[in-house]
């Protein structure tokens, strides 16, 4: 019998089914096989699966819902600003009117791009393009302050890159990449009326400009450190990194109050600011704003601008076909009023009894993770004192808020605008609502999901954990599904959000939300000891076309690790079922996608693609071995000093 030594994510290639696989070699492979033969993804989507399977669940409940009202078979629903999404509903959906429009809404911001002459014509007109299509090379947040979460600071960061992540400027596609947008650019930018040789240096100045920020700007591998975003600098000394740029009346001008600190989240970016915003680089600017613009602007036009604009996209996701226009109606409205919309999903679909089972869960995956902790064997006594008080400190949100932000209050649609033009509108109201908070206190009742969205997470600065709606239907969580597959499904992401109030970054942070140290020396290294060995047990794992980078997926993959143990001990408790546990388990994760997608999701994603997420876990618990009656001989053994268990 052949001895597989340790193979981590078991044997054989978790993007190709072999429905002869045992779960002794491969439990992903032998639980989704069949699906992952038969299964195809469909031309307007980068990949099939279960979350898509829930997502398009939701989509097509709501979608049907919007048409209903705007058909009048229904009454819009006494959901506080349900009208207005509707409302816009209604004018993305409009074709007709927005063929016929084409790219008259963009004309008169075009044209007042297009005619900045110098630095300081740029410059005068800052604080008007900080909240539209305008782009400008950084920008301001307002964010509760980690170190103090009773109070919000102004933050700033640098812009994204053209390409997914600054890594992808290193890939060997890179160049093909770049030469798509630049086409499809000069494409758009020519339908819009402007001819290429009017701005074809422009464009290339542009390209330029964006390279150099993927010298200076954040990987996500960076960003994923969370704690490393607060960097507080002094206003004065803020303000003096700008030389040519006048940051400090700009800032007067955006802001409600003044300011005595900044958080800078990008700290390279920031010393390079002078290097990147001058009036020597003043066409590299335009030429990258110009780009940024007529893309960002191009989705919300004609049919023919979408068609135009969608090549870099496909590059980038090998999707075949651009999504229909009814789904880009409801993203588009959804994106605007999303938490409008959840709180009427929540309101319609999501009953009082699952969310009393659903909460009851909750709190048992809460006393099993006290328990884990309490007889913990690493963690000193201190410590576990400290973990227990942050566990009993988690605030709940389940299922849907009362109420939504006052932001929407403040949101109009007008109909005798297009699309472009409200959206634009939205976009300054929000920008300046965003702003004003600084004045204000922060706002712990903020859901960071809205209702409708099949998803979950943990907030380490309000220190709570979100379960929307969306996320609470089968397999996850079913009331007539056995109770060990709604652990494999539910239980282990809530398990899953738990644990990252103790993942590498959520550890930072105390029961408030303030980034405090509450660890003794001695168990913070063996906690950092063990994080490394679970950066290890991923890195360099190949998935498709992809190779894993441990450090970016670090923090999702010890709330993966601790989720599954988790959910495994209240499955004991409940005396239920292992392999309907760990079947759910691997279900919950069926995955197909198209090469393309993985490149760029691999690069971009603090997650580690669905598949790799069943695998690995399984493998680190013990009850695995016993369901499955795993022997070294087997491909998902993995030698048990190679084995990760943080919670």
């Amino acid at each position: 019998m052949k001895r597989y030594f340790a193979v981590r994510g078991g044997v054989g290639d978790l993007t190709k089914p072999d429905v002869n696989a045992r779960p002794q070699d491969n439990l992903y492979l032998a639980v989704n096989s069949a699906w992952q033969a038969q299964a195809e993804i469909p031309e307007d989507k980068v990949d099939a699966g279960i979350n898509d399977e829930l997502d398009t669940r939701i989509e097509k409940k709501l979608i049907n819902d919007l048409n209903e009202i705007l058909e009048q078979t229904v009454a819009v629903p006494k959901v506080p600003n349900f009208d207005k999404a509707v409302k816009l509903y209604q004018l993305a959906k409009d074709f007709t009117r927005r063929d016929k429009e084409a790219a008259e809404p963009i004309q008169e911001d075009l044209k007042a791009l297009l005619s900045l002459k110098d630095f300081k014509e740029l410059v005068e007109l800052a604080g008007d393009l900080n909240n539209t299509y305008l782009t400008l090379p950084f920008s301001f947040s307002v964010e509760a302050d980690m170190k103090n979460t009773k109070v919000n600071v102004l933050n700033f960061a640098g812009p994204g890159t053209f390409l997914p992540d600054t890594t992808s400027y290193e890939a060997e596609d890179a160049t093909s990449l770049l030469e798509i947008y630049r086409k499809q650019t000069l494409h758009l930018l020519a339908m819009a009326g402007v001819a290429e040789d009017q701005v074809k240096t422009l464009i290339e100045a542009g390209f330029a400009f964006d390279k150099k920020l993927a010298k200076v700007v954040k990987s996500t591998e960076e960003w994923s450190d969370y704690p490393a975003a607060y960097n507080p600098v002094s206003y004065d000394k803020f303000v003096a990194k700008f030389e040519s740029f006048p940051m400090a009346s700009f800032l007067e001008e955006i802001l409600p109050t003044s300011v005595e600190r900044v958080i800078v989240q990008e700290p390279r970016f920031l010393d390079s600011a002078e290097e990147l915003v001058n009036p020597d680089n003043f066409k590299e600017l335009k030429g990258w704003m110009l780009i940024r613009f007529i893309n960002g602007a191009a989705g919300l036009l004609s049919q023919e601008f979408r068609e135009a604009a969608f090549p870099f996209a496909q590059a980038l996701s090998g999707q075949p076909k651009l999504i229909p226009q009814e789904r880009h109606a409801y993203y588009i409205a959804n994106g605007s009023f999303s938490e409008v919309i959840g709180i009427y999903y929540g309101q319609k679909y999501f009953g009082q009894d699952a969310k009393a089972d659903v909460t009851d869960m909750i709190n048992k995956m809460i006393g099993v993770y006290e328990d884990r902790i309490a007889n913990n064997t690493w963690l000193s006594d201190e410590t576990k004192k400290k973990a227990i008080v942050k566990l009993r400190s988690l605030v709940l949100k389940i299922g849907y808020p009362e109420k939504n932000q006052a932001i929407y209050d403040l949101l109009e649609i007008d109909p005798n605008k297009s699309l472009y033009e409200n959206e634009t509108a939205m976009s300054k109201v929000m920008v300046k609502y965003q702003l004003d908070q600084l004045t204000k206190p922060v706002d712990r009742s903020v859901w960071l999901m809205p209702a409708n969205m099949n998803n979950a997470c943990y907030d380490p600065q309000r220190n709570d954990i979100t379960f929307p709606a969306g996320i609470l239907q089968a397999p996850f969580y079913d009331l007539h599904q056995s109770r060990g597959q709604n652990y494999g499904g539910i239980g282990a992401t809530i398990a899953h959000e738990i644990s990252h109030a103790f993942d590498n970054n959520g550890a930072k942070f105390d029961e408030l939300g303030n980034m405090t140290n509450w660890w003794t020396d001695e168990d913070y290294a063996e906690f950092n000891r063990r994080t490394q060995a679970a950066i290890d047990l991923y890195d360099g794992l190949e998935y498709g076309p992809a190779k894993l980078n441990g450090r970016q997926i670090v923090a999702e993959n010890i709330a993966d690790l601790g989720g599954l143990t988790c959910a495994i001990q209240a499955n004991k408790g409940d005396q239920g079922e292992m392999t309907d546990l760990f079947e759910n388990y691997a279900r919950s994760w069926a995955q197909k996608q198209r090469p393309e997608a993985i490149k760029t999701e691999v690069a971009v994603d603090v997650h580690a693609p669905q598949p790799t997420r069943v695998n690995i876990p399984s493998q680190c618990q013990p009850e695995f071995y016993e369901t499955y009656q795993v022997t070294p001989e087997d491909g998902m053994w993995l030698e048990p000093e190679k084995r990760v268990t943080i919670w």
